[in-house]
């Protein structure tokens, strides 16, 4: 199903099921601990043994010897693959550095040897007794000394250019009667998911099946293949079930490939879990970024002028955090200039984590317009307000008519300032603001207090853009009338099961508890796989065109003319004569498959998802501690397809934004090159205490540019401005202004004001 018109009255919007905030279908699995995560296979494939991956001690050189022997010699150990006898490989498409290092070194804990032994406890003792000597290389690991060597960057993930231009920025801010220019720093963060990366793989003969955690089932398959030079078709991926990814497991990891050498290495299956210490540096994190912000305006508050620039460093060949992306599009001015500068760093990939680019960006823009906000003596909401645009404004050429009717681009061309699909950013700030109470805060910083707490109000915009992404489903009917979905689509946590139910119950008119959805196999259907935000609205686009095809073939084998049949209560109808999708379906059963692909209206109507966070904070006049007392979110993404599912998304988002405000920070030895916290006993996140009372709204908003869904993205709309929106509160509170991420207490305690 091709979708290159705007979605009309379709079967969605009988919101019988879809839109409901129905429980979980998979939470009764997930709470009695049965549901089967990658490293609990033991059902899959019989004999397992375990591997424990041994990780570089420096960070960039090359290995000169590797002593085997005692390991080799070890009680149960059974094999042990390195570089060396590992034979010929490739690399994938999704990682930078070899996953597998040897003899040169690219990060710490680069995955230099597995062992493989008859249990986890003895693989561990046979993995200590390696003895690697290595001749460590000078290497670049402090972004803030790399600035001035970081070029712009040629590439951005998702594509995109790396700079923009519109107008002339450096005279238009040189005219500006009020200017303001400041530079903030956000840090280097871990995904820090619960479920670590963890493999189960196993040969038989030359085709390879792995039982893994990851988002991309279709990207594992084509990047283990492409690693072990074998052909894609025998190659099989399962990830049912992934105990959070956050983008870390977007792409094939370490403990994928070393399973897959291990089990072969072993002849027999071989599970692998990357040990905890080794995530950090290992896996991919959240780049660091220095911004430089620019804003120029009239007397009046009006946005003339608006820079923004990012640094930010990766491996050879990587990436730069995108962080100045969303200054595209969320504000009003004429004369515009974004650029992205890359660094080579050798820390490990950095890559994306929940909301790549708009969470580290908006951190710091969203500060800067407070601060502008203050040198012009407005409001900082009135200031956002007056600055929207419904337009996107940073193409340099007329804006086009915001007419659904206007003429259509020409294939694969963009419009020039493409009007926005849906923008309620201002509704959002509207609504936000009534429902915290912002009439009741004080402007003036450091006035509030309750008892030894300087409190404080603080708000943000939140932006993210809707992508579309193709994808597939089968759907099937059995005699019993059960309703099977089938698509490599991965849940993460998210709730993925649950709204592919939903729609699949609404499409075939039957309760939910008559629908199964298998997902997470590379056997099924490819789908958009969960990421980027783009989940959700895909996926469940994917299953509607194969419900249509499946009511087409219903229809037929009924007798009734497609276009008029109606699917309720278990049965397919038009007039007075009805035939239920048991008997339709009849012994063989029925199937259909199909995807969505789309064509030029994302060119048409730029499609973006807009929100404003809204938090107050407590900080302690004698400690400088802060503590987070309230949070609210408004969002504006689209039909929301299940309230209770995405409301927990965007929880779990905004606590994310806290734990970045206040506490996340990878610490980099800058001597030797590595994250020194790379454990969960040293690298702060949000716990039970830090994280205070959580509301979220969701406008009422469907967007038919999108899909036939209606829907948008929501899951990293929810973490995009919330740092900034509790760094405004803490200024708010006290007076202090922190440019630099995390605002710890010794940012704040010796700049607290006199009266604290």
């Amino acid at each position: 199903m091709k979708f290159d018109k705007p979605a009309t009255k379709n079967p969605i919007d009988q919101l019988k099921v879809v839109g409901q905030p129905v429980d979980r279908v998979d939470g009764r699995l997930k709470t009695t601990g049965t549901a089967p995560y990658a490293y609990e296979r033991h059902d899959v494939a019989p004999n397992q043994a375990y591997g424990y991956i041994v990780g570089s001690a420096i960070s960039k050189g090359r290995i000169v010897s590797m002593d085997l022997s005692r390991a080799k010699a070890a009680p149960g150990v059974v094999a042990i693959v390195t570089a060396e006898n590992a034979g010929k490989l490739g690399k994938g498409n999704f990682n930078t550095a070899p996953l597998l290092g040897g003899p040169e070194i690219r990060h710490y804990h680069q995955a230099v040897a597995v062992v493989i032994a008859e249990t986890f406890e003895q693989a561990r003792a046979g993995a200590h007794l390696v003895r690697v000597k290595y001749e460590r290389t000078k290497g670049a690991f402090d972004l803030e000394s790399e600035k001035d060597n970081a070029k712009l960057a040629e590439k951005l993930a998702g594509g995109g250019t790396s700079d923009s231009k519109v107008g002339d920025f450096e005279k238009g801010f040189a005219a500006a009667p009020v200017r303001f220019d400041a530079t903030y720093s956000t840090a280097y963060e871990s995904h820090c998911m619960m479920e670590p990366h963890a493999t189960v793989a196993a040969w038989k003969e030359d085709e390879l099946t792995v039982w893994t955690s990851n988002q991309m089932v279709a990207w594992a398959v084509g990047d283990l293949a492409q690693t072990l030079g074998i052909p894609k078709e025998k190659v099989r991926v399962l990830s049912p079930f992934i105990g959070g990814g956050f983008g870390g497991k977007l792409f094939l990891r370490a403990d994928a490939l070393m399973a897959a050498l291990g089990a072969r290495a072993a002849r027999r299956p071989v599970k692998v879990a990357l040990q905890r210490a080794l995530m950090p540096n290992n896996t991919t994190h959240r780049a660091a970024t220095i911004q430089r912000i620019r804003i120029g305006a009239t007397q009046d508050g009006k946005i003339t002028a608006i820079a923004h620039e990012s640094w930010s460093g990766d491996q050879p060949d990587g990436k730069p955090e995108t962080a100045a992306m969303q200054t595209r599009s969320l504000y009003a001015g004429a004369d515009r200039m974004t650029a992205h500068r890359l660094a080579v760093l050798y820390l490990g990939e950095a890559n994306a984590m929940r909301a790549p680019g708009e969470a580290p960006g908006c951190a710091t823009l969203e500060i800067a317009m407070d601060e502008m906000a203050e040198k012009l003596g407005l409001d900082p909401i009135e200031f956002r307000i007056l600055n929207d645009t419904q337009v996107v404004p940073d193409n340099p050429a007329k804006p086009q008519s915001s007419d659904p009717q206007s003429k259509k681009p020409e294939e694969g061309k963009s419009i020039p300032h493409p009007p926005f699909s849906k923008r309620q950013l201002v509704e959002c700030l509207r609504e936000g603001a009534k429902r915290f109470g912002w009439d009741k805060r004080n402007p003036k910083p450091g006035q509030t207090r309750d008892g030894r707490w300087l409190v404080g109000i603080g708000v943000a915009s939140a932006f993210r853009d809707n992508l579309l992404t193709k994808s597939a489903a089968r759907v099937r009917v059995d005699r019993q009338g059960v309703v099977t979905v089938e698509t490599d689509m991965t849940d993460i946590g998210t709730g993925s099961y649950t709204i592919i139910a939903q729609t699949a119950a609404e499409m075939m008119g039957v309760p939910l508890d008559k629908v199964v959805v298998r997902l997470g196999d590379s056997s099924f259907p490819v789908s958009c796989g969960s990421g980027g935000q783009w989940g959700g609205n895909n996926s469940t686009a994917g299953v509607y065109a194969a419900c249509m095809k499946l009511r087409e073939v219903i229809a037929q084998k009924a007798g009734f003319n497609a276009g008029d049949a109606v699917f309720t209560d278990g049965q397919v109808r038009v007039g007075n004569r009805s035939v239920s999708l048991a008997e339709a379906a009849g012994d063989q059963g029925l199937a259909a498959e199909d995807f969505i692909e789309y064509g030029t209206l994302d060119k048409e109507f730029h499609q973006s998802t807009f929100g404003a966070h809204f938090v107050e904070v407590g900080v302690d006049s004698f400690t400088g501690v802060t503590r987070v007392r309230r949070m609210l979110a408004v969002c504006a993404c689209g039909r929301i397809l299940n309230p209770k599912t995405a409301r927990s998304q965007v929880i779990g988002a905004m606590t994310m934004g806290l734990g970045a405000a206040l506490m996340e920070e990878l610490a980099v030895d800058k001597r030797i090159g590595y994250f020194v916290n790379h454990d969960l006993a040293t690298y702060e996140v949000p716990v039970h205490a830090d994280v205070p009372h959580q509301d979220v709204s969701f406008l009422d908003e469907t967007d038919p540019y999108s899909s036939p869904m209606k829907a948008k993205g929501v899951a990293e709309l929810g973490i995009c401005g919330v740092a900034a929106a509790i760094a405004n509160a803490i200024y708010n509170a006290t007076g202090v202004r922190v440019r630099d991420y995390p605002i710890t207490l010794d940012k704040l305690i010796d700049r607290l004001p006199e009266v604290a």
